[in-house]
């Protein structure tokens, strides 16, 4: 059945006269009157008693015109959705992130994304930065916001905005209180640290500012998430060095202090497959770069 026969029906239908029915149409009469014996010969049903003067529908073409305008109402439906899709307004993403990234840019991100793009859904996979580089290479999701300053070739990236390392101490200890202090001057202290296999960046970014301090941490213990440092610090376990971002976690019983000396930055950034890359990927990168731009990224 041709879909344009559908329509030609459904516009006599409402006219009730083929006259006016073709001019809506563009269309002349014998083209129109040629479609609606089509249709009926295919159907086997008469859907319209006419003469030179009157048309009117029958029962059959009464119960024919609803489903053709539910066929047509679809149809019209289906294109839309397959034109968003291909515009990058419909769909689904999955996105990774490291647990400490909701205290960066990411909600915000994902809130300005969902305004501009309420028909996108966007998962949220909380993961190790190592887990999501392996399956953004596989193909497995489609982007990852990852606490890295680099990655493997095959990826691309948008940097996040800088976050520099900050001393978390027990509210207690007798520097919580202090604007700032100096490495060395905690050499003796017991230390919770990233642990290295989960994700080697963090790791190394530490031990960097250790060594431009010229100490060696005695570490303590070894933590898997950003957050877990913070509460083992809290509980009296250590303490540590975490990016600045995490003082908006307002956990009960720690103080964040800065470090005298030179800044160092917390890398971060938007990581994403080439090779795998949808429209809506594409809205999403594009809506992520223009919130970082905003925030100084």
């Amino acid at each position: 059945m041709k879909l344009h026969f559908l329509r030609y029906f459904v516009v006599l239908a409402e006219e009730l006269h083929f006259g006016r029915a073709a001019g809506r149409l563009a269309i002349t009469q014998p083209p129109l009157s040629s479609a609606i014996k089509s249709l009926e010969e295919e159907l086997e049903v008469q859907l319209l008693i006419r003469d030179s003067k009157h048309v009117e529908l029958t029962q059959a073409g009464e119960a024919f015109l609803e489903e053709a305008r539910q066929i047509l109402e679809q149809v019209a439906r289906a294109s839309n959705v397959a034109k968003s899709v291909a515009r990058g307004m419909r769909g689904r993403l999955e996105i990774g992130m490291t647990g400490s990234q909701i205290y960066r840019e990411v909600p915000g991100i994902i809130q300005q994304f969902h305004a501009q793009m309420p028909d996108v859904n966007v998962v949220l996979n909380e993961m190790s930065s190592a887990e999501q580089i392996d399956q953004l290479l596989r193909g497995q999701i489609h982007a990852g916001f990852v606490n890295a300053a680099a990655v493997p070739p095959q990826l691309e990236f948008l940097p996040m905005a800088e976050d520099e390392f900050l001393l978390c101490l027990p509210e207690g200890h007798p520097k919580a209180r202090c604007e700032s202090v100096e490495l060395k001057q905690l050499e003796h202290e017991l230390f919770v640290m990233f642990s290295r296999v989960v994700a080697p960046a963090n790791y190394d970014n530490v031990i960097a500012i250790f060594s431009r301090a010229g100490i060696h941490p005695r570490v303590a213990h070894a933590a898997r998430q950003w957050l877990t440092i913070i509460a083992m610090v809290a509980n009296g376990l250590g303490i540590s060095v975490v990016p600045r971002s995490l003082a908006r976690s307002r956990v009960h019983g720690v103080r964040f202090v800065g470090i005298k000396g030179d800044q160092v930055l917390a890398p971060a950034m938007l990581v994403w497959n080439p090779a795998y890359c949808p429209p809506t990927l594409r809205s999403f990168i594009g809506c992520a770069r223009r919130v970082l731009a905003g925030s100084g990224a």
